[in-house]
Protein backbone atom coordinates (compact mmCIF):
# COMPACT_ATOMS: atom_id res chain seq x y z
CA UNK A 1 0.00 0.00 0.00
CA UNK A 2 1.47 4.03 -0.57
CA UNK A 3 0.48 6.27 1.69
CA UNK A 4 0.58 10.19 1.18
CA UNK A 5 1.53 12.25 3.93
CA UNK A 6 0.56 15.92 3.95
CA UNK A 7 2.74 18.73 5.83
CA UNK A 8 5.43 17.03 6.09
CA UNK A 9 7.97 19.07 7.22
CA UNK A 10 12.09 18.86 6.03
CA UNK A 11 13.26 17.20 9.32
CA UNK A 12 10.83 14.91 8.95
CA UNK A 13 10.70 13.32 6.08
CA UNK A 14 13.74 11.76 6.33
CA UNK A 15 12.43 9.89 9.62
CA UNK A 16 9.32 9.27 8.05
CA UNK A 17 10.63 7.31 4.67
CA UNK A 18 13.16 5.06 7.45
CA UNK A 19 10.16 3.78 9.45
CA UNK A 20 7.97 2.93 6.56
CA UNK A 21 10.52 1.57 4.07
CA UNK A 22 10.16 -2.37 3.82
CA UNK A 23 6.72 -1.85 4.98
CA UNK A 24 5.11 0.10 2.59
CA UNK A 25 5.72 2.87 0.10
CA UNK A 26 4.94 6.76 1.33
CA UNK A 27 4.85 9.96 -0.40
CA UNK A 28 5.84 13.05 1.77
CA UNK A 29 3.75 16.26 0.56
CA UNK A 30 4.92 19.68 2.53
CA UNK A 31 1.46 20.98 1.88
CA UNK A 32 -1.17 20.26 3.79
CA UNK A 33 -4.18 18.81 3.58
CA UNK A 34 -7.05 21.61 2.62
CA UNK A 35 -10.23 21.43 0.16
CA UNK A 36 -7.65 22.04 -2.79
CA UNK A 37 -5.35 19.68 -1.97
CA UNK A 38 -7.27 17.01 -0.97
CA UNK A 39 -7.78 15.96 -4.87
CA UNK A 40 -4.24 14.89 -4.84
CA UNK A 41 -4.96 11.78 -3.14
CA UNK A 42 -7.12 10.18 -5.32
CA UNK A 43 -5.82 6.57 -5.49
CA UNK A 44 -4.05 6.64 -2.21
CA UNK A 45 -6.11 4.09 0.49
CA UNK A 46 -4.31 6.02 3.35
CA UNK A 47 -3.23 9.14 4.05
CA UNK A 48 -1.20 10.77 6.80
CA UNK A 49 -2.13 14.41 8.40
CA UNK A 50 -0.89 16.92 11.00
CA UNK A 51 -2.39 18.87 13.12
CA UNK A 52 -2.72 21.48 10.81
CA UNK A 53 -4.50 19.97 7.86
CA UNK A 54 -8.25 20.60 7.57
CA UNK A 55 -10.38 17.46 7.81
CA UNK A 56 -13.66 19.07 8.09
CA UNK A 57 -16.66 17.42 5.77
CA UNK A 58 -15.86 18.35 2.35
CA UNK A 59 -11.88 17.17 2.68
CA UNK A 60 -13.04 14.10 3.86
CA UNK A 61 -16.00 13.64 1.27
CA UNK A 62 -13.16 14.39 -1.42
CA UNK A 63 -10.98 11.64 0.16
CA UNK A 64 -13.79 8.53 0.62
CA UNK A 65 -14.57 9.63 -3.10
CA UNK A 66 -11.27 8.99 -4.37
CA UNK A 67 -10.69 6.06 -2.46
CA UNK A 68 -9.13 6.91 0.72
CA UNK A 69 -10.10 4.93 3.88
CA UNK A 70 -7.53 5.01 6.48
CA UNK A 71 -6.00 8.65 8.19
CA UNK A 72 -3.37 8.71 9.96
CA UNK A 73 -2.57 11.44 12.07
CA UNK A 74 0.88 12.39 13.51
CA UNK A 75 -0.97 14.36 16.57
CA UNK A 76 -2.33 13.99 19.77
CA UNK A 77 -4.58 16.51 19.15
CA UNK A 78 -7.49 15.57 16.81
CA UNK A 79 -9.94 18.78 16.96
CA UNK A 80 -9.24 19.33 13.01
CA UNK A 81 -11.16 16.43 12.17
CA UNK A 82 -14.71 15.92 11.85
CA UNK A 83 -14.75 12.25 13.27
CA UNK A 84 -18.77 11.67 12.38
CA UNK A 85 -18.23 12.60 9.24
CA UNK A 86 -15.77 10.31 9.07
CA UNK A 87 -17.37 7.57 10.80
CA UNK A 88 -20.58 8.15 8.24
CA UNK A 89 -18.19 7.90 5.14
CA UNK A 90 -16.81 4.21 6.39
CA UNK A 91 -12.88 5.69 7.23
CA UNK A 92 -10.75 4.62 9.51
CA UNK A 93 -9.00 7.25 11.68
CA UNK A 94 -6.10 7.03 13.93
CA UNK A 95 -3.99 9.34 16.04
CA UNK A 96 -0.85 9.03 18.06
CA UNK A 97 -2.08 9.21 21.48
CA UNK A 98 1.16 9.19 23.41
CA UNK A 99 4.28 10.70 22.91
CA UNK A 100 6.88 12.38 24.63
CA UNK A 101 5.93 14.35 27.04
CA UNK A 102 8.96 16.24 28.43
CA UNK A 103 9.36 17.77 24.89
CA UNK A 104 6.05 19.87 25.64
CA UNK A 105 6.93 20.68 28.84
CA UNK A 106 10.50 21.68 28.19
CA UNK A 107 9.23 24.31 25.53
CA UNK A 108 6.59 25.43 27.87
CA UNK A 109 9.35 26.26 30.28
CA UNK A 110 11.39 27.36 28.31
CA UNK A 111 8.79 29.98 26.99
CA UNK A 112 8.11 30.87 30.39
CA UNK A 113 11.61 31.89 31.46
CA UNK A 114 12.29 33.66 27.74
CA UNK A 115 9.58 36.54 28.96
CA UNK A 116 10.88 35.95 32.41
CA UNK A 117 14.00 37.01 31.37
CA UNK A 118 14.10 38.94 28.55
CA UNK A 119 16.02 36.81 26.17
CA UNK A 120 14.40 37.57 22.82
CA UNK A 121 15.39 41.24 23.59
CA UNK A 122 18.61 40.69 25.59
CA UNK A 123 19.61 38.85 21.98
CA UNK A 124 18.56 41.16 19.67
CA UNK A 125 20.93 43.87 21.34
CA UNK A 126 24.10 42.13 22.27
CA UNK A 127 23.47 41.60 18.17
CA UNK A 128 24.32 45.29 17.66
CA UNK A 129 26.89 45.52 20.74
CA UNK A 130 24.41 47.18 23.02
CA UNK A 131 25.15 45.46 26.32
CA UNK A 132 23.23 47.57 28.83
CA UNK A 133 20.99 45.71 31.31
CA UNK A 134 18.24 48.37 31.43
CA UNK A 135 14.33 46.73 31.17
CA UNK A 136 16.13 42.97 31.11
CA UNK A 137 15.43 42.65 34.78
CA UNK A 138 13.58 39.00 35.58
CA UNK A 139 12.84 37.55 38.52
CA UNK A 140 13.07 34.06 40.73
CA UNK A 141 10.92 31.50 39.98
CA UNK A 142 12.08 29.47 43.52
CA UNK A 143 9.57 30.08 46.13
CA UNK A 144 6.47 31.79 43.67
CA UNK A 145 3.85 30.31 42.51
CA UNK A 146 3.22 27.79 39.60
CA UNK A 147 -0.30 26.66 38.00
CA UNK A 148 -1.02 24.18 36.42
CA UNK A 149 -3.91 23.99 33.99
CA UNK A 150 -4.43 19.92 32.70
CA UNK A 151 -2.40 17.83 34.63
CA UNK A 152 -1.86 14.48 32.76
CA UNK A 153 1.31 13.46 31.24
CA UNK A 154 2.53 16.70 29.65
CA UNK A 155 1.67 18.88 32.57
CA UNK A 156 3.19 16.30 35.40
CA UNK A 157 6.38 16.72 33.27
CA UNK A 158 6.13 20.47 34.06
CA UNK A 159 5.04 20.32 37.67
CA UNK A 160 8.05 18.24 38.19
CA UNK A 161 10.31 21.00 36.57
CA UNK A 162 8.12 23.64 38.88
CA UNK A 163 9.39 21.72 41.77
CA UNK A 164 13.24 21.22 41.19
CA UNK A 165 12.35 25.26 41.22
CA UNK A 166 11.21 25.42 44.41
CA UNK A 167 7.97 26.60 43.47
CA UNK A 168 4.61 26.24 45.38
CA UNK A 169 2.18 24.66 42.99
CA UNK A 170 -1.35 24.94 42.07
CA UNK A 171 -3.47 22.49 39.60
CA UNK A 172 -6.99 22.23 38.11
CA UNK A 173 -7.91 19.68 36.77
CA UNK A 174 -11.14 17.04 36.35
CA UNK A 175 -9.13 14.88 38.15
CA UNK A 176 -6.21 14.93 40.55
CA UNK A 177 -3.00 13.24 39.31
CA UNK A 178 -1.54 11.60 42.81
CA UNK A 179 2.11 11.84 41.16
CA UNK A 180 1.40 16.01 41.26
CA UNK A 181 -0.17 15.66 44.85
CA UNK A 182 3.31 13.79 46.16
CA UNK A 183 5.02 16.80 44.91
CA UNK A 184 3.19 19.23 46.93
CA UNK A 185 0.64 20.26 44.08
CA UNK A 186 -2.88 21.76 46.18
CA UNK A 187 -5.83 21.29 43.46
CA UNK A 188 -7.94 24.23 43.77
CA UNK A 189 -10.86 25.88 41.70
CA UNK A 190 -9.86 27.46 38.39
CA UNK A 191 -10.46 31.03 39.96
CA UNK A 192 -8.14 30.56 42.52
CA UNK A 193 -5.37 29.54 40.44
CA UNK A 194 -5.79 32.36 38.20
CA UNK A 195 -5.84 34.45 40.75
CA UNK A 196 -2.73 33.24 43.06
CA UNK A 197 -0.26 31.82 40.51
CA UNK A 198 2.82 33.78 38.98
CA UNK A 199 3.27 31.64 36.29
CA UNK A 200 0.25 29.96 34.68
CA UNK A 201 0.34 27.13 32.00
CA UNK A 202 -1.90 25.45 29.86
CA UNK A 203 -1.98 21.95 29.12
CA UNK A 204 -5.66 20.51 28.46
CA UNK A 205 -6.78 19.19 25.35
CA UNK A 206 -9.20 21.64 22.94
CA UNK A 207 -12.91 20.52 23.12
CA UNK A 208 -16.53 23.06 23.32
CA UNK A 209 -15.75 22.55 27.10
CA UNK A 210 -12.40 24.46 27.02
CA UNK A 211 -12.44 26.37 23.57
CA UNK A 212 -11.65 30.01 25.65
CA UNK A 213 -11.07 28.69 28.62
CA UNK A 214 -8.98 31.99 29.24
CA UNK A 215 -11.21 34.27 28.07
CA UNK A 216 -11.85 37.77 29.34
CA UNK A 217 -12.97 36.93 32.91
CA UNK A 218 -10.53 34.20 33.25
CA UNK A 219 -7.57 37.33 32.17
CA UNK A 220 -9.04 39.84 34.41
CA UNK A 221 -8.44 37.07 37.42
CA UNK A 222 -4.96 36.64 37.03
CA UNK A 223 -2.26 38.57 38.52
CA UNK A 224 -0.92 41.95 37.06
CA UNK A 225 2.40 40.71 36.70
CA UNK A 226 1.88 37.24 35.77
CA UNK A 227 3.40 34.60 33.38
CA UNK A 228 1.22 32.84 30.74
CA UNK A 229 2.20 29.87 28.95
CA UNK A 230 0.36 28.26 26.00
CA UNK A 231 2.15 25.46 24.31
CA UNK A 232 -1.18 23.04 23.94
CA UNK A 233 -3.96 24.55 21.17
CA UNK A 234 -4.66 27.40 20.58
CA UNK A 235 -8.36 27.89 20.87
CA UNK A 236 -7.61 27.86 24.44
CA UNK A 237 -7.02 31.68 24.80
CA UNK A 238 -9.59 34.48 23.83
CA UNK A 239 -6.63 36.20 21.59
CA UNK A 240 -8.98 38.89 21.63
CA UNK A 241 -9.52 38.84 25.32
CA UNK A 242 -5.76 38.76 25.79
CA UNK A 243 -4.93 41.61 23.12
CA UNK A 244 -7.08 43.69 25.02
CA UNK A 245 -5.43 43.03 28.88
CA UNK A 246 -2.06 43.28 26.84
CA UNK A 247 -2.90 46.75 25.60
CA UNK A 248 -3.44 47.31 29.21
CA UNK A 249 0.02 46.99 30.14
CA UNK A 250 -0.77 43.87 32.04
CA UNK A 251 1.37 40.59 32.46
CA UNK A 252 5.00 40.26 32.91
CA UNK A 253 4.84 37.91 29.68
CA UNK A 254 3.10 35.78 27.52
CA UNK A 255 4.33 32.56 25.96
CA UNK A 256 2.47 31.31 22.95
CA UNK A 257 3.37 28.23 20.77
CA UNK A 258 0.03 27.90 19.54
CA UNK A 259 -2.51 30.70 18.18
CA UNK A 260 -6.14 29.77 17.91
CA UNK A 261 -6.37 30.87 13.97
CA UNK A 262 -2.61 29.22 13.02
CA UNK A 263 -3.90 26.96 10.46
CA UNK A 264 -2.44 28.22 6.84
CA UNK A 265 0.01 30.53 8.87
CA UNK A 266 2.03 27.86 11.24
CA UNK A 267 4.79 25.79 9.50
CA UNK A 268 4.55 28.12 6.50
CA UNK A 269 6.25 30.80 5.35
CA UNK A 270 4.27 33.80 5.36
CA UNK A 271 7.47 36.62 5.46
CA UNK A 272 6.97 37.71 1.71
CA UNK A 273 3.35 38.18 2.34
CA UNK A 274 1.00 40.79 4.20
CA UNK A 275 -0.69 38.75 6.64
CA UNK A 276 -4.24 39.67 7.20
CA UNK A 277 -4.56 38.53 10.75
CA UNK A 278 -4.78 41.28 12.76
CA UNK A 279 -4.99 39.70 16.11
CA UNK A 280 -2.01 37.97 15.40
CA UNK A 281 -0.25 40.90 14.18
CA UNK A 282 -0.43 42.74 16.92
CA UNK A 283 0.15 40.24 19.68
CA UNK A 284 4.00 39.64 17.92
CA UNK A 285 4.16 43.32 18.54
CA UNK A 286 4.47 43.30 22.37
CA UNK A 287 7.78 43.77 24.14
CA UNK A 288 6.14 41.31 26.35
CA UNK A 289 4.87 38.44 24.13
CA UNK A 290 6.79 35.49 22.28
CA UNK A 291 5.35 33.73 19.37
CA UNK A 292 6.55 30.47 18.20
CA UNK A 293 4.92 28.71 15.62
CA UNK A 294 3.45 25.19 17.27
CA UNK A 295 7.28 23.67 17.57
CA UNK A 296 7.07 22.39 21.20
CA UNK A 297 6.57 18.70 20.24
CA UNK A 298 9.48 19.37 17.90
CA UNK A 299 12.11 17.13 19.16
CA UNK A 300 13.88 14.44 17.15
CA UNK A 301 12.79 12.17 20.57
CA UNK A 302 9.25 12.84 20.18
CA UNK A 303 8.55 13.50 16.52
CA UNK A 304 10.50 9.50 16.12
CA UNK A 305 7.87 7.71 18.57
CA UNK A 306 4.89 9.92 16.87
CA UNK A 307 6.49 8.66 12.96
CA UNK A 308 6.88 5.10 15.11
CA UNK A 309 3.09 5.18 16.42
CA UNK A 310 2.12 6.12 12.85
CA UNK A 311 3.61 3.28 11.09
CA UNK A 312 2.40 0.95 13.88
CA UNK A 313 -1.35 2.52 12.93
CA UNK A 314 -1.28 1.68 9.52
CA UNK A 315 0.22 -1.68 10.11
CA UNK A 316 -2.80 -2.44 12.25
CA UNK A 317 -5.63 -1.37 9.54
CA UNK A 318 -3.57 -3.26 6.78
CA UNK A 319 -3.66 -6.29 9.69
CA UNK A 320 -6.97 -6.13 10.78
CA UNK A 321 -6.01 -4.50 14.69
CA UNK A 322 -7.39 -2.03 16.93
CA UNK A 323 -5.08 -0.07 19.55
CA UNK A 324 -6.02 2.54 21.91
CA UNK A 325 -4.94 4.87 18.89
CA UNK A 326 -7.73 4.34 16.39
CA UNK A 327 -10.84 7.21 16.97
CA UNK A 328 -12.98 5.96 13.84
CA UNK A 329 -12.41 2.08 14.04
CA UNK A 330 -12.44 -0.14 10.29
CA UNK A 331 -15.96 -0.38 9.63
Amino acid sequence: MEILAFGVQSDEKPLIEKAFAGRHEVRCLGVFLTEDTAPIAAGYEAVSTSVNCGLGHRVLQTLATGGTQLVAQRSTGFNNIDLEVAERLGMTVARVSYYSPYSVAEFAWTLGMAVNRRIVRAANRTRDFDFRLDGLMGRDMHGRTAGVIGTGKIGEAFTRIAHGFGMNLLGWDITENPSCVELGMNYVSKERLLAESDLVTLHVPLMPGTQHLIDADALRAMKDDAILVNSSRGGLIDSQALVAQLREGRFTGVGLDVYEAEAGLFFLDKSLETVEDDTLARLVTFPNVLVTSHQAYYTGDAVGQIVDATVRNVLDYTEGRRSENVLVPRS
